[in-house]
């Protein structure tokens, strides 16, 4: 870090500098890299329903067809004859409470749709086949039809804070739509997951961890510290730019899914091979209900003391390696001097009252 920008200053300029909606940092329920799914379409003839809910960012090929016509990457209907209007039905990756949506046309010029709305059920199963299509129950409208423009992200606020489990995405009358992100936050059932005495991963996306802010996000993939499974390729993970300062600190703060004792804290820099940060460390704080532009201000507790890492390996810290278990709400993994690190777990009990 910089001597002439402390972290509160950082913090501070990171956690107000979007120009997106504030919704979208929470996590993508519907992404397919947390098991999202589109299980039905009335119809999706020139491309895929699958599309829809791709994690990476829709693509642009000019010379690339199909026998149907031109690829597109994301869900897109055919030109509809008749009377009527198109529909796909998502199933979350995680149940939650959705804030917001993208309805990203990136791409789609002159075959976007011209309106859409959206539609929920809360479910253990999903939807029977006889009901796809249905106005009304088992259907609620948490989104009323509203115009899209083309070629971009349609930010659009959902109102009804209620959990939900699969969505329905209706089009008027037909068309393309690239992604469909929905925004919100995971609605964890924590005396299955984390009966009294088991220690879970506080930290993961699928327990309701959310990466909140970092120093520097020049490379990887936001967020893709708290994802499932091990990083895929080097692109999958948290990585900073080169600082040219051997002194340099790089951070990233992660809200818990809840606060809790921890016990273990793994750091996993797969794939980072010539570009993984010298040194780690975790710090952590009890500070559930504050903003995190005043993060900065709480009194960070050390967790990992300053360590040494490696290349292209899972690090565990266990007892006596980790100097306090908390309570923490939050925890700020430092690097040094920079680099990439692809997955963080900290793994803990609840803190029950």
């Amino acid at each position: 870090m910089s001597p002439a920008e402390p972290f509160a200053d950082t913090l501070r300029r990171v956690a107000t500098t979007t120009t997106a909606p504030e919704f979208t940092n929470l996590a993508d329920l519907a992404s397919a890299t947390v098991g999202g799914r589109a299980i039905a379409a009335n119809d999706d003839f020139f491309a895929s329903k699958a599309g829809l809910v791709k994690a990476e960012p829709p693509v642009w090929i000019p010379d690339k067809y199909t026998p149907r016509g031109k690829w597109m990457d994301g869900w897109e209907s055919r030109r509809r004859r008749v009377p009527g209007h198109d529909w796909c039905i998502v199933q979350l990756g995680m149940r939650g409470v959705i804030r917001g949506v993208d309805v990203d046309t990136s791409f789609f010029t002159g075959n976007f749709p011209s309106h859409c709305s959206i539609e929920a059920v809360d479910q253990p199963s999903a939807p029977r086949a006889a009901v796809h299509a249905v106005d009304g129950p088992p259907w609620t409208t948490i989104l009323e039809t509203t115009a899209l423009r083309g070629n971009g992200s349609n930010f659009l606020t959902v109102d009804d804070h209620r959990p939900w489990t699969h969505l329905r995405l209706s089009i008027y009358p037909d068309g393309g739509v690239a992604r469909l992100r929905v925004y919100g936050e995971v609605s964890v059932d924590w005396d299955r997951v984390a009966p009294p005495g088991k220690a879970v991963d506080l930290a993961s996306i699928k327990n309701g961890g959310l990466f909140l802010a970092a120093s520097d996000t020049h490379y990887g993939t936001r967020g893709a510290l708290l994802m499932p499974d091990r990083a895929k390729h080097m692109g999958d993970g948290w990585e900073t730019k080169r600082s040219r300062d051997l002194n340099h600190r790089d951070w990233a703060i992660i809200r818990l899914g809840a606060p809790g004792h921890v016990s273990k804290v793994e750091i996993d820099t797969n794939h980072y091979k010539g570009n993984y940060p010298d040194r780690a460390s975790l710090e952590g704080v009890m500070a559930p209900n504050v903003a995190t532009g005043n993060l900065a201000g709480m009194g960070w507790t050390t967790i990992l003391p300053e360590t040494k890492l490696s290349a292209h390996k899972r690090h565990f810290y266990s007892g006596m390696q980790l100097a306090r278990m908390g309570p923490f709400s939050h925890v700020r993994l430092n690097i040094f001097p920079d680099g990439g690190v692809s997955r963080l777990r900290v793994y803990g009990t609840l803190a029950r009252d």
